[in-house]
């Protein structure tokens, strides 16, 4: 009993580390992490690549509502999976630091300098009692010095760097996929089709235009584009990709 006390005060506590050296509480977040649904982020030879499964729980849902992929800067991107109003709140202390950054310098903030000025913030909330960590993974992605440049967050204030990664639901296979067919002399189209592909292989081999979310930051002109569903869906066409809507909802149409 007394063990089980302890074990469940260690929960409890964010500041405490367990006596294995443990954080608890930022294993939970990285908990909340893998029940948001994937998002994926591949750096190519001539820019970024973010796509992200937006799957919509219900017909009656405005597609636009469900927000995964955001606009940091003019030359920064970032998709999130996880809480999303943890990643709301994140994204807005990164746009506030790219125009400090502006404002301060007179020059665009570097992506890297932006990454982990976002994980200095959520790192001071696993050191600060009456508060959690975040439970938000981001995938921040973008041009520095004409180079692209693809980070992640994770809930422990620790940033990593990428050439492909995966993030949220189906994390492990995902990975896996990017791992075997990951190309670092790809151009931005064939980093959308690996994108595609990969979030394919973990939904049936196929999407729908509406449940998928899709943006690129191009390293010539360093300038971030989030795409609509026409083009999503041109996407999925020259990929083979294009799934059918559910028989059912066409025949209530």
């Amino acid at each position: 009993m007394q063990g089980q006390a302890q074990q469940q005060a260690y929960d409890r506590g964010i500041t405490i580390f367990s006596p294995d050296g443990r954080l608890y509480q930022v294993e939970y977040a990285r908990e909340a992490v893998k029940r948001g649904t994937a998002s994926i982020g591949i750096r190519t030879e001539n820019g970024v690549v973010l796509a992200v499964d937006k799957r919509i729980p219900s017909p009656l849902l405005e597609d636009s509502s469900v927000e995964k992929i955001h606009k940091a800067d003019d030359h920064i991107g970032i998709a999130s999976a996880g809480h999303v109003a943890d990643a709301r709140q994140l994204i807005d202390f990164a746009r506030r630091q790219a125009q400090v950054n502006h404002l301060r310098y007179g020059e665009p903030v570097g992506v890297e300098t932006l990454t982990k000025n976002v994980t200095d913030h959520i790192q001071q909330y696993t050191q600060v009692g009456g508060a959690r960590p975040f439970g938000v993974a981001l995938i921040v992605g973008g041009i520095e010095n004409g180079e692209p440049r693809l980070f992640e967050t994770d809930p422990s204030g620790t940033p990593y760097e990428w050439k492909a990664l995966a993030v949220g639901a189906d994390r492990g296979e995902l990975q896996n996929y990017l791992e075997e067919n990951y190309d670092p002399e790809a151009d931005l189209d064939g980093g959308i089709s690996l994108a595609l592909d990969a979030l394919a292989s973990v939904n049936d081999g196929s999407l729908l235009p509406s449940e998928v979310g899709l943006a690129t930051v191009d390293a010539e002109s360093e300038s971030f584009e989030q795409f609509g569903l026409d083009q999503i869906e041109t996407h999925l066409e020259e990929n083979d990709l294009l799934g059918e809507e559910d028989a059912d909802e066409a025949d209530d149409e």
